[in-house]
Parts: structure tokens; sequence; C-alpha cells
């Protein structure tokens, strides 16, 4: 018995209705892109080693699909290591390409790549798939779609601004309501660990720091301490569990924890900029809130930080993020060039909208009209009606075989297709279209421009 397939864990195919809704949000995204000055780029599947590993953190390699290579991949592992059976060891010979984790840091490579044919600030938009050997759950899978946008050469905190108005743009157009914009800073999070006696633990406490939604307080507080981190270093930070308020009320009062601390203070200046720019420009679909926990775990991050948190009622945590990454191209040899980016988590704007109910009940790219076919003689006829219709712009289609009239009419129903048209020899002697509607039974008679009218809208003579 010949095997079942299915798609690998954790990857899915799209149907058409299921493309047209995707389509639908990339074209809400794509239109706010553009309007906000960003360009289209696109870089390769899959990069080298060098150029993924390390930049995520020791979490995010972890997750990084790594690619065999070609022919006898066994053949230049020394053979102790072998016998030993060293995976860690090994790798370096089996594999030097791997599939991209995410958009970010191929961009910094392309930047580098090609600095001398850019101009800065330089601001792009890349919508292209990823790829995570992560754990598949809820609105997390391994092959997914993100869709970023960046600018390089710039430290103008307008960027941050911009980013902001640019999530509640597309929030809006896409009419997804009760979402977040979570933000915090790169320095605050440096002075809390400052404020700890932390400082060479910074990595272990934010990537700690950054899971108090999801396993709660005592748990991170217990991670803290198997990552090394002093009972004494934590009560330290109690504190900053306990700051509440509005976005303005809470940096006043983590601003009195932090006199004397200038990573700190400095982080608590610029949030303090940005707020105020957007509060002056206000948001139409989304809500700004300071996140003193909003950590993203990303070793790249040196500014604000931003994360996209979904209606609660739909249950899958965040649906984008971003930040600012100063010294993200100095790994590639390109020394102070500031970026800032922000990423669209396509797949779970989807499950949000689905969800949701938001998608337009006319979001499907189905046939317009379908013209049955009688015969060679009346499909020529029929033919040649089609291929003005789609002159004009209708999606229009001729059945293909001279099959009886009910099985052409079910084909259209399962099709959902809304209109379809007779042509026999009397319509071809009158020079008319019978059109029926599948939705109420109702039939016609009409003329190509009558029937070209019902579809383009327009006078046609």
């Amino acid at each position: 018995m010949a095997q079942k397939p299915n798609t690998p864990k954790g990857t899915r195919d799209f149907a058409t209705l299921e493309l047209a809704k995707r389509n639908y949000i990339i074209d809400k995204i794509k239109t706010q892109f553009k309007h906000f000055g960003f360009q289209a780029i696109e870089t390769p599947a899959f990069e080298n080693n060098d150029t993924l590993l390390g930049k995520y953190g020791d979490e995010g390699d972890r997750l990084i699909f790594k690619i065999l290579n070609s022919g006898d991949f066994l053949a230049k592992v020394p053979q102790d290591i072998l016998q030993a059976k060293d995976s860690a060891k090994a790798a370096a010979y089996l594999t030097e390409k791997a599939l991209r984790y995410d958009l970010t840091v191929p961009f910094a490579r392309f930047v580098v790549q090609h600095q001398n044919d850019l101009v800065f600030p330089f601001k792009r938009y890349q919508i292209q798939p990823v790829w995570r050997a992560d754990r598949p759950q809820k609105g997390r899978f391994r092959e997914f779609y993100q869709c970023d946008a960046d600018v390089v050469g710039s430290k103008s905190l307008w960027q941050e601004v911009e980013f902001i108005l640019l999530y509640d743009r597309v929030f809006n157009n896409l009419q997804l309501p009760s979402v977040t914009i979570k933000i915090n800073h790169r320095k605050i999070l440096s002075g809390l660990a400052v404020l700890m006696n932390a400082e060479d633990k910074l990595i272990d406490f934010t990537v700690a720091l950054d899971k108090l939604d999801k396993i709660g307080k005592e748990a991170v507080i217990q991670e803290l301490l198997d990552r090394g981190i002093s009972q004494q270093a934590i009560d330290k930070l109690n504190p900053v569990f306990d700051i509440s308020g509005n976005f303005s009320e809470k940096l006043t009062q983590l601003e009195s924890l932090f006199q004397g601390n200038r990573s700190g203070l400095e982080g608590i200046q610029e949030l303090k900029f940005i707020e105020a720019q957007v509060a002056a420009q206000g948001l139409r679909a989304t809500t700004l809130r300071l996140d003193l926990t909003l950590a993203r775990g990303l070793n790249y991050y040196t500014g604000a930080i931003l994360e996209v948190a979904a209606p609660a009622s739909v249950g899958i945590g965040s649906i984008g993020g971003g930040g600012r990454y100063d010294d993200l191209t100095g790994v590639f040899g390109l020394k102070n060039i500031s970026g800032v980016g922000v990423s669209f988590g396509l797949d779970r704007i989807y499950i949000a909208l689905e969800t949701l109910r938001l998608f337009p009940e006319t979001i499907s790219e189905s046939t317009q009209v379908l013209f049955v076919n009688f015969g060679d003689t009346d499909a020529a006829y029929a033919f040649d009606a089609v291929q003005k219709l789609r002159e004009k712009g209708v999606i229009a289609e001729l059945y293909p075989d001279a099959a009886k009239p009910q099985k052409q009419l079910a084909y259209a129903d399962k099709r959902h297709i809304p209109m379809v048209v007779f042509v026999g020899e009397a319509e071809r002697k009158n020079q008319v279209f019978t059109l029926k509607n599948m939705k109420t039974g109702e039939q016609k008679s009409l003329t190509f421009a009558e029937l070209a009218a019902l579809f383009v809208h327009e006078d046609i003579a």
C-alpha cells in the first residue's frame, strides 16, 4: 500500500481561498510599506553558516536549520570525531550553509555587501519565508513568512516613531481591534542589570525576563537563579515588578530608581521622546504601552524594543516585533551604521483575522463568470467573449469540455462562481448571451456590452 503523503511537521499547504486571504494581508502591509517610503529587496533562502550563527544568542542558534553539504558529506569528517560521535565538532565538516532564521541578519549582510550601491539612510522592505527548528504549536510554525521593514544609516529617534505609526496604520487598515504595541529599551534593561550589580549577566538576565508573560514571576526568578544571578541581585529587581500606571507614570517611577544610572536614564529620555511624538500624531487602531519586562532575548538590539500583541481573545501572543540594532552591520565589517526595523507576523495576523472573522466576504479571487460549453462551434463564440472580458479585467472561464449542462453547473456551484453564461445556436444567431445568476436562478438575455457592463461597471458603447 502506498504511503499517505503529508507535509513536514510545522509546514502547511495553502489552498486557493487561504492564499487569497494571505495575499489580502500582504497587500495591506505592502501598501503601507510603500507609503512610508520603503523599497523592496529579496535575499536567498539560505545563507552561509558564519552569516547566521552567533547573531541570535544560544537559543536562537539551536533553532537554525542547517543544510548538509552536497555529495559524500561524511568524507571530510576526521575519523576520530566520527568514532567519538561528537556531533558538535562534526557539524563544522558536515554543513556550511543554513536556512535563514529571520530577515534582519541577511539584510545586514546585504547592506555590507552592497554598501557602495546604496543611498543612506536606506529603507527596505522584504516579504519572504524564514525557517526555525521550533516546536510547532498554534501560531508557531517551522516555515513561515515575515514581512520586514528596516532603516539603516540613521540614529534619529524619528525612525522609531515612524515604525510605531506604521504598525498602527497597517492594523487600522486591516480593521484588527485591541492591538497593543509594547515598547521597552535596551538601555533600560542594561540599567536594571547595573541596579542588580549583574552587568556581566545581561544576556542571561534579559532572556529570562522576556519570559515573564509566559511563565510568570516565580518561574523567571528561578531561571535567574539557575543562570547564576544571586538572590540579593534579584531582590533589587523586585521594585520594578511593582511599577504601575500609564506610560509617563511608569517612567517617572523608574527614573527615581535610576539616579546616577547613566544607561537607564538615557533609555528613559529616548522613550519619553518617542511616546510624545507618537501621542502628537495619534494612534488610530493600537495602544502604545511601556513594558519594562520586554526583552525579546536577541543579542543585537541596542535601543528601543517593540513587540505587538494580538487581541487577548485570539490567544496567540505577539504578531510583530522589532527594535534598534546599532551595531549589527559591524559584525560584517561595516562600522557605525545604525539600524532599526520591525517585522509583521503574517501567519499570526492571519489567525487573528480568521478567529475574529474580519476577512471581507469578497476576498475570494474566484472566477466571476463561467461560460458553458455546448460544443466547438458554440464554444468558439463563447471563447471570443471570454477573451474580451479578460482584457477588461474580468475573471472569466470557458468550461473546457462539452459535458452535460448539469455537470458544468455543478462545477460552477462548487467553485462558488456567481454567474454562468449559456451560448447556443439561438444566442449566436442573435449575437446575445444568456446569463444565469447562480444564487437566485434568474436568467436574462444580454448583448456583450450589457454583459461586460455588469462586471466592469463602465459605459460600453
